[in-house]
């Protein structure tokens, strides 16, 4: 039990936050989040389907087939402030001074290959013409100049991009202009997630920026919906306050701020599984803000998407005819065998060892459970670089094998088996998801009920110069579908092109 003062209660009533609710915080924190136990990677065959060519095409045109019947969604988490990807043109700015040191001696005095990259290409950058235009004839020298683009491009009274939504940075240059990811996403949307002219989308952001998002819906909205023959009806959701996580001092209990007040802080992605939640459609396509392709991959990407939306259909057909059958009591023990059989090898649910020994009643009461779930298809992209978070065999605290997709972080790196098994991993999951959120009599399912709040993170942090503990809910595509049917499929590398720093414009996949 915690003491609340009156101002406490107020907070709490304020946020939409139980004192329950921040009792089980603190008793997460107090008890720790265990490691996964990962079991083995999922590898192609083994947790992974690779699909020939022939398949795929078969599996896009029966996506397409019954796609005027269906409600579909693009859900787009966009909150990400572009802060991050800008933290070494930061750095450079603190620690460079052009009336002092040639930038070449900088370089190779601080060894900043960030910057140099930077510097190499920066003509190629789609603000490039945008930024030399405000700095012209304000420069001595080519230093100076570069200092100065840098300082243009991100303080308060130039151009301001270090506290943008990185969904409305200038990202790709074409002859007809620059395109930031929320116009590239309208592009893309307009090609596999489109019913009778209009495609539906619907932008997860900061409330600071709802006015941006909104003023970049009226710029490029008309253009887009001509050009591409499509109405865009798009909504908009920020992260509830009632999802910020409680702060703990280093002793377990409640942080409070220099004023006296509780320190609440936002709880990650995972947050984000609320406003999934409230959004209703018979198929959702999930992809970042920052994974956005140029207009020459665009066809191959939503190709990749009608593919993964086929998957996810054909698996529901055959779930809702099972779920059908089991519901009407009329399942033999043949169709028991059957439904097991497709549980197991098409959605990737494995039932536990006792199943058999069962009598019939009893099987088909568990087989109705691990039926009636929400359906996730995921893209795995194969690993190109050092393996991060991807998809695992894992096994629960009962001891139940399941498929997952797992953060590094979430792996005890001090036990040699687990890293091993990390290291076998072949793929990674570049959050490309398709997601079938209602059950056979088209009901949507209550997201919140398939959540595993074992899968959350804690990380130390401080504030005020004091240390303190930070609780992050299970991801989103982590522990927040942790209870989800879940089917891994191989897609190719192109539909993987995050920004992470600025130097990933440069790359040719985001070079028009």
């Amino acid at each position: 039990m915690i003491d609340l003062t009156v101002n406490d209660q107020e907070q709490l009533q304020k946020k939409g936050i139980s004192k329950e609710k921040v009792e089980n915080q603190i008793e997460t924190f107090k008890a720790g989040i265990p490691f996964v136990k990962l079991k083995s990677a999922a590898v192609v065959s083994d947790g992974i389907f690779r699909f020939s060519e022939e398949d795929q095409k078969e599996l896009i045109q029966y996506f397409e087939d019954s796609r005027k019947t269906l409600e579909l969604l693009k859900f787009v988490p966009a909150s990400g402030a572009a802060s991050r990807m800008f933290k070494a043109m930061f750095n450079f700015l603190d620690a460079y001074d052009f009336s002092k040191e040639k930038l070449s001696t900088y370089i190779d005095r601080t060894g900043d290959t960030a910057v140099k990259q930077f510097v190499d290409g920066m003509e190629n950058f789609p603000f490039y013409s945008i930024i030399m235009e405000r700095i012209s004839g304000k420069t001595s020298n080519r230093d100076e100049e570069i200092y100065l683009f840098v300082k243009e491009m991100l303080v308060t009274e130039g151009l301001n991009y270090g506290f943008y939504p990185k969904g409305l940075l200038p990202f790709h240059n074409y002859s007809s202009g620059s395109a930031t990811p929320f116009e590239e996403h309208l592009k893309e949307a307009s090609l596999y997630a489109k019913t009778d002219g209009t495609a539906n989308l619907h932008f997860t952001i900061s409330e600071q920026h709802n006015d941006m998002f909104k003023a970049e819906h009226d710029s490029v909205g008309p253009k887009t919906e001509k050009a591409t023959d499509t109405q865009f009806d798009i909504s908009y959701s920020n992260q509830k306050p009632s999802t910020d996580t409680i702060a703990v001092d280093m002793e377990n209990k409640p942080f409070r701020n220099n004023d006296g007040s509780l320190l609440f802080r936002p709880a990650g992605h995972g947050s984000l599984i609320e406003n999934l939640n409230d959004q209703d459609a018979d198929v959702i396509f999930i992809k970042n803000i920052d994974n956005v392709v140029i207009d020459g991959n665009l066809n191959e990407v939503a190709n990749s998407k009608k593919m993964l939306a086929g998957v996810l259909r054909k698996a529901q057909t055959k779930a809702f005819a099972y779920a059908r059958l089991l519901e009407d009591g009329n399942a033999s023990e043949e169709q028991v065998v059957e439904i097991k059989h497709f549980l197991e090898e098409e959605l990737n649910a494995k039932l536990s060892n006792g199943f058999d020994d069962l009598d019939l009643t009893k099987q088909i009461e568990v087989l109705k459970d691990k039926l009636n779930r929400p359906i996730r298809v995921c893209g795995m992209v194969k690993n190109e670089g050092e393996p991060g978070g991807g998809p695992f065999w894992i096994y629960n605290s009962k001891g139940d094998v399941s498929l997952q997709i797992i953060e590094s972080a979430q792996i005890d790196m001090s036990n040699e088996e687990q890293a091993a098994i990390l290291k076998n991993a072949t793929h990674f999951n570049p959050v490309d998801l398709i997601c079938g959120v209602r059950n056979f009599k088209g009901e949507k399912y209550n997201l919140l009920d398939f959540v595993d709040e074992k899968q959350g993170f804690i990380t130390n942090k401080t504030k005020e110069g004091k240390e303190l503990k930070a609780l992050e809910l299970p991801g989103l595509w982590n522990g927040a579908m942790a209870f989800w049917n879940t089917i891994f499929v191989e897609v190719p590398l192109v539909t993987f092109n995050p920004v992470k720093t600025v130097n990933d414009l440069l790359k040719p996949t985001h070079q028009a």
